[in-house]
């Protein structure tokens, strides 16, 4: 079966034949086009252009407030401008959609408003300073109004980066001022706290000066001391009874008068002598006979009944030298009397000593016992003031940083928006594209 095969003749014929089929829709559509670009109103668009200053202060000196990015920070300020309530201020400031205001809610107006203004950030390739590495970094935006009255649409433009600036130097200056408040009640309450503690040291130490852990050295020193001296005294103590023990039986066999002492000492004398010659006769007898023998008898009775006279003798002169006390006349007994009641004297004052001492030790060796329980509650004080002084230099010295924050953001040397192109009155129509 032979193929048909059209030629360009064949074509011309189609068309010549169908030609209303393509030109009525033709113009058709070219003229409801034309009339589309003919009645649609002109919209014109005003721009200006924000750069995203860097700080002219290192970072090694000056700390920034605002450690928030860019793009952040630029979203968070649009969010503030463009709120329901300063666009409804712009619309009745500048006379905005008087047409829509019939037919549409305020809502929908504030809606419209809002989907013309653009915010468009302007981004390049930079190296990350931390990683070496590629990133895109927001160096400057844009920010345009849509409207049908080219001035109007200027106005607007220009008013709101100017809303856009203010906002971005008002939260600057705030979150400066904010940082700083912050940092001074803090320190402020850290420095009641501080002072508190303060008070509790010193109310501490008046309540237990003398257990403190500084002083346990010389506690010990001191305990060691008195041992030492009540050592001593007690050696004195001991001495000073011997002496007393010796003028005592010294002052026994002292006789009060000096001329019954030497009567007494005579008869005492012949007594004793008669008395040790009979009992060395004794042993003599003793022998040469036994104790039945006459002569040893007689000598053994003569001498126990020697021994009873010389026994009833120092008893009666005991006796009677105590009921003649008033009659005292021997300088020696006068003289060792005195040496005892001064001995006796000494040895009081001794005793009281040793009981200050004693007393005393017991004191230091309390000291000693209660130190390490008051040790603990002591650091435990001091702890706690040490750490509220270290974060209270380090609050004052974030203070002094936040200070020069606030300085640098008033004088506005850190990073910040700033106009580099001001909204221009448009020449001509941002669309439609009516050619197009």
């Amino acid at each position: 079966m032979e193929e048909n095969v059209l030629t360009p003749i064949d074509y011309w014929k189609i068309l010549k034949r169908r030609k209303w089929f393509l030109l009525v829709p033709f113009f058709f559509i070219v003229s409801i086009a034309g009339a589309v670009a003919l009645l649609l109103p002109p919209v014109y668009k005003s721009t200006a252009t924000i750069l995203i200053e860097q700080r002219e202060i290192s970072e090694e000196y000056v700390a920034a407030s605002m450690t928030t990015y860019a793009e952040q920070r630029i979203q968070s300020i649009n969010q503030r401008v463009l709120t329901s309530t300063r666009l409804m201020e712009l619309i009745n400031q500048f006379g905005l959609y008087a047409d829509d205001r019939q037919k549409k809610t305020m809502d929908q107006i504030i809606d419209r408003m809002r989907s013309e203004i653009k915010l468009e950030p302007m981004s390049v390739e930079i190296a990350d300073r931390r990683t070496g590495r590629a990133t895109m970094a927001t160096i400057a935006f844009t920010l345009s109004y849509e409207g049908k009255d080219p001035g109007k649409v200027q106005n607007v433009a220009n008013t709101i980066t100017s809303l856009f600036l203010e906002e971005d130097l008002r939260v600057r200056k705030d979150q400066a001022s904010s940082t700083y408040e912050f940092l001074e009640a803090e320190a402020e309450r850290v420095q009641r706290d501080l002072t508190e503690y303060e008070n509790q040291i010193a109310s501490f130490k008046q309540q237990h000066g003398n257990t403190l852990p500084e002083l346990f050295q010389v506690n010990m020193r001191a305990l060691e001391n008195i041992q030492r001296t009540i050592d001593r005294t007690r050696e004195e103590l001991r001495s000073l009874r011997e002496k007393e023990s010796e003028l005592e039986s010294e002052l026994a066999n002292t006789p009060r008068d000096i001329h019954d002492a030497m009567y007494q000492r005579e008869r005492k004398e012949d007594d004793e002598r008669r008395l040790e010659s009979l009992r060395m006769e004794l042993i003599n007898l003793r022998t040469k006979f036994s104790d039945q023998y006459p002569d040893v008898k007689k000598l053994t009775q003569e001498i126990a009944e020697l021994s009873e006279k010389v026994a009833q003798n120092k008893v009666r002169q005991e006796s009677e030298q105590t009921a003649r006390v008033e009659q005292i006349n021997n300088p020696a007994y006068v003289t060792m009397r005195a040496r005892l009641a001064g001995i006796r004297t000494d040895i009081g004052s001794v005793r009281n000593n040793m009981a200050n001492l004693e007393k005393e030790a017991t004191e230091y060796q309390a000291r000693l016992a209660a130190t390490p329980e008051v040790e603990q509650k002591y650091n435990a004080l001091l702890t706690q003031r040490n750490t509220l002084t270290l974060k209270l230099s380090d609050l004052q010295a974030k203070m002094m940083e936040a200070r020069v924050s606030q300085a640098l953001e008033t004088e506005q040397k850190g990073e910040r928006f700033s106009l580099v192109e001001s909204a221009r009155l448009p020449d001509k129509p941002f669309k439609p594209n009516r050619l197009a």
